[in-house]
């Protein structure tokens, strides 16, 4: 854009509300802004005397092609645009939340008669009671735990209760009062409902003073069962609020944003107070030049998008660019009032300190982790001799049936960690029979094609297997014209034999084959840089098998409806998504058979008498294998 070009832009912007979208000279979005007057907000950037550091601005001379705008009516609106622009174009130069995921929460509902507690990523406007979110998933099961052992509310979801013939294991151990087959009072139950709630909104006091009451009511009429079991649920709470730290007298929920940064690294810590009590906190860690207030507010705008649990208060460390339009939008998704605090003193002014604290020690650690990762992929760099850091690296293994129904799976690690964005499965069309060498080169051969194709490629490709699979894959380089890029190869541990009977059997250590050299190389067996190899040559075969045996499933239903009269293609896709295995297909009744979609009664009776028709075992030669030998354990290529 030339600076005639600029500057009439400039002048045409409207003097509104809204949202501004810089493109460079390819039509890439490289940065999307919100501003209360666009034409004064955009204009700054471009003013000599700016006070604006942030390295992109310096910048914008050499990459800026061109400027769009959208305008709305309101602070609220720009916040909605300006989150919903930045997850669609991903642009280069803005603070990004790249973590996905929901946290967990856990779900009440009142609409069945006998309620039961579920885990849920996403709390909706649906009438029932979510607790939450918490911080880890080890968290809220050991939650559920408590709530399964001491107040037993179901856990099968409602198409399970209703057809449920009899009681489950959970029942067996105590933790269920089977309400799918025995006539529960639906007071009683209700009864544990209310006392569930309680517990999980931390209101412990009044649910003690209950539960005691009770408790000495059950002794006195010499229900003593009962009562031990009342007995147990006292204490169980009254060991889970021994663990809760008080955080604050009001008893409500809040979200304390701390914050730590070192130049452009930065931590935000998101501590979860719920009913006055914290119960858990998250680190979220990003890169950026953006000055705190700016960038806290994008933050908690991407933050509590999606369904995200809204809590009563916000508090933030320094002000936000836009407190006000901040409220008002998360007011409208939880739909009752939100408070956006940046608190200055008191129990309020605690919480922040204690989360910024968070902050800096999640900070520290991450850094300390970095360092480390760094060691150890230096060690391997030197150690396997490789060309350069292997910062992306890629495993393949090959899986097979039975010698037949080959495939292959593909895992990436980023700095040692896991990149699951990157894992790839592989059905091996073109190899005929059992050979793991040709199955490499293939699966190879169309990995790096398409690298090359999307200039894609790893720094070190590790190969499951020996000398053999290494040359396969080394072949598959050379026919390419692959360069730069490692290879190695990594050998299971086996058993070697032992000098008597009695002896416990030796085992050799992991060994790493290069291209080009007769001898493996050992890595110390208890290194981090073995450990980083071995867990993603672990994760691979993971993969490999995973895939191999959902094939399978697939493969053992079709075929055994091939012959059922009436039964086609459509029919036969709809019984594999509702039962997914032989064994639950042929325990269902004809009634429940006659559910699934495509099915009728007339249909579900032939279906129902074929399958528990006895029929001769196939021959050990026959190409279908019985279902018995559908189930059993894979057979690895590269382990034999």
């Amino acid at each position: 854009m030339t600076p005639v070009e600029l500057e009439q832009r400039l002048e045409a912007l409207p003097h509104q509300p809204g949202v501004y979208l810089m493109k460079d000279r390819a039509g890439r979005v490289i940065y999307v802004g919100k501003a209360v007057n666009l034409a004064s907000r955009v204009r700054s950037y471009f003013n000599p005397g700016s006070s604006d550091t942030r390295a992109f601005v310096a910048l914008l001379d050499r990459l800026l092609g061109a400027i769009e705008t959208v305008v709305v009516t309101s602070e609220k609106e720009a916040l909605l645009l300006e989150n919903e622009l930045i997850k669609q174009h991903r642009p280069r130069f803005n603070v990004q939340w790249r973590d996905d995921k929901q946290f967990l929460c856990l779900r009440l509902s009142n609409e069945h008669r006998y309620p039961r507690l579920e885990m849920v990523r996403r709390p909706r406007r649906d009438g029932a009671r979510y607790f939450g979110p918490y911080a880890s998933a080890s968290s809220i099961r050991e939650t559920v735990r408590v709530v399964n052992r001491f107040f037993q509310l179901r856990t099968c979801s409602d198409h399970v209760l209703e057809s449920r013939k009899r009681p489950c294991l959970l029942h067996q151990i105590g933790r269920c009062p089977a309400p799918c087959v025995k006539p529960i009072p639906v007071e009683e139950y209700g009864g544990n409902v209310d006392a569930v709630a309680l517990f999980l909104e931390g209101r412990t006091g009044p649910l003690l003073e209950n539960l005691r009451g009770r408790m000495k009511s059950a002794s006195s009429k010499l229900e003593f069962e009962e009562a031990a079991r009342l007995r147990d649920q006292v204490i169980a709470i009254e060991r889970s609020v021994e663990r809760q730290a008080i955080a604050s007298t009001e008893a409500i929920d809040q979200d304390v944003f701390g914050l730590f940064r070192e130049g452009d690294r930065i931590t935000l810590y998101s501590l979860f107070v719920r009913g006055g009590r914290i119960t858990g906190g998250q680190a979220h860690h990003f890169q950026s030049e953006f000055p705190d207030d700016e960038l806290v507010s994008s933050f908690v705008n991407q933050y509590y998008a999606d369904d995200a649990f809204v809590p009563k208060e916000v508090l933030l460390p320094g002000s936000p660019t836009t407190p006000e339009a901040l409220a008002e939008l998360l007011s409208e998704r939880k739909g009752e009032r939100v408070r956006v605090l940046v608190p200055e003193r008191g129990e309020k002014m605690a919480l922040l300190k204690l989360a910024s604290k968070n902050a800096e020690r999640s900070f520290s650690e991450r850094k300390r982790s970095h360092d480390e990762v760094e060691q150890t992929l230096e060690r391997l760099k030197e150690k396997l001799h490789l060309s350069k850091l292997p910062r992306r690296m890629e495993c393949f293994d090959i899986s097979h049936f039975q010698g037949a129904a080959l495939v292959a799976s593909k895992v990436a690690s980023v700095d040692t960690e896991p990149d699951p964005s990157r894992y790839r499965h592989y059905k091996l069309e073109a190899v005929i029979g059992n050979d793991d060498f040709a199955s490499m080169h293939e699966v190879l051969t169309r990995r790096l094609q398409r690298g090359l194709e999307d200039d894609d490629l790893p720094d070190l490709i590790v190969i499951d297997g020996g000398k053999g699979q290494l040359a396969s894959a080394a072949a598959a380089m050379r026919d390419l014209g692959v360069q730069g890029v490692d290879l190695v190869s990594l050998a299971k541990s086996r058993d070697l034999d032992s000098p008597s009977p009695d002896a416990l059997a030796d085992k050799s250590p992991e060994r790493v084959f290069l291209v080009g050299r007769k001898a493996p190389i050992v890595l110390p067996q208890t290194s981090p840089e073995l450990f980083a190899l071995t867990r993603l040559r672990d994760e691979a075969h993971r993969f490999a098998i995973t895939y191999q045996r959902k094939l399978n499933r697939k493969r053992g239903l079709s075929s055994a409806l091939d012959q059922v009269p009436g039964v086609g293609a459509t029919r036969r896709a709809s019984l594999l998504r509702h039962f997914g295995s032989i064994r639950r297909l042929r325990e269902a009744s004809i009634e429940e058979l006659a559910e699934v979609d495509g099915i009728g009664p007339a249909v579900a009776e032939r279906l129902h008498a074929f399958l528990h028709t006895p029929r001769p075992r196939a021959a050990p030669d026959d190409d279908q294998p019985d279902d018995l030998v559908r189930e059993a354990s894979l057979t690895d290529a590269s382990e034999r």
